[in-house]
């Protein structure tokens, strides 16, 4: 009996003989560890900002620092940012791809720059490096024109008796923009309510340039409270003369917004 069945034994011990080579080359085909330095751009786990997209987002719109010659062109639109998410989840090689005006790409790259830690992403197993795209977007507050100014319209026009344009030259402060800031920070007065609020930020202003350089129609358009608005419209108020914009060789008026920076 036991001569009978021994072909068969032998048989079976063959046949898992012959498996053994393929099933090792079944186990070479398993995908090797992601290249230690390589950027992928799709990734099956990605990379995810601290608290998530929405306070990736809070985050920009809390720490934008609108440039100030920026507001004054009226400059705004949305720059697109590149970055690559490193394994740490510290970021790196950051740039604008779609550039949209010197001032405002190097306010996103900074806020980038200065943006927490991510949760690095994850790729065939691994924590890898991931190349991420955002769009940062730069809206002046109030939806104020570019450059908005208003001259005389021409003789013999029918309807009203300005014209919105582009001027030839910005109103700016006398001195400059920085001493015009300057000016600000001297002779600002912290208010109390504020001081005990431990409240600070930036006051958004909206204000007419005349043609004499004088300020008009002072208002806040974002606002902090805590009596920072009304010491924003006070310093405002009190600033010194500018000058005025320039169109055809005429001084005319002009709509600014700028911040009114109030930091404890």
């Amino acid at each position: 009996m036991s001569y009978r069945f021994r072909p068969l034994l032998m048989a079976v011990l063959l046949s898992t003989a012959a498996l053994a080579p393929a099933y090792a080359q079944q186990k070479l085909k398993y995908p090797k560890a992601p290249p230690a330095n390589e950027i992928y751009d799709a990734v099956e786990k990605p990379a995810q900002p601290a608290g998530g997209p929405e306070a990736f987002g809070q985050y920009l719109a809390e720490n934008q620092q609108y440039p100030t010659a920026a507001l004054q062109a009226g400059a705004q639109g949305t720059a697109t940012v590149t970055f690559v998410i490193e394994k740490t989840g510290s970021i790196s090689n950051v740039a604008v791809a779609q550039p949209l005006h010197p001032l405002l790409d190097a306010e996103a790259i900074r806020l980038v720059q200065a943006a927490p830690r991510w949760t690095p992403a994850q790729h065939r197993g691994g924590v890898v490096r991931q190349r991420v795209t955002v769009p940062i977007s730069f809206q002046i507050p109030g939806d104020a024109p570019a450059a908005p100014a208003t001259a005389p319209a021409a003789a013999g026009t029918a309807g009203p008796t300005t014209q919105v344009v582009s001027a030839d030259q910005p109103a700016r402060p006398v001195g400059g923009t920085e001493a015009f800031f300057e000016w600000i920070q001297l002779n600002q007065q912290y208010p109390a309510l504020a001081l005990q609020r431990k409240a600070e930020g930036r006051v958004m202003m909206e204000f007419i340039v005349e043609k004499d350089g004088s300020l008009t129609d002072i208002k806040p358009i974002k606002r902090l409270g805590s009596g920072l608005d009304e010491e924003a419209i006070r310093l405002i108020k009190a600033a010194p003369k500018w000058e005025p914009a320039m169109y055809k060789g005429q001084p005319i008026k002009q709509k600014m917004v700028l911040p009114v920076v109030f930091s404890l």
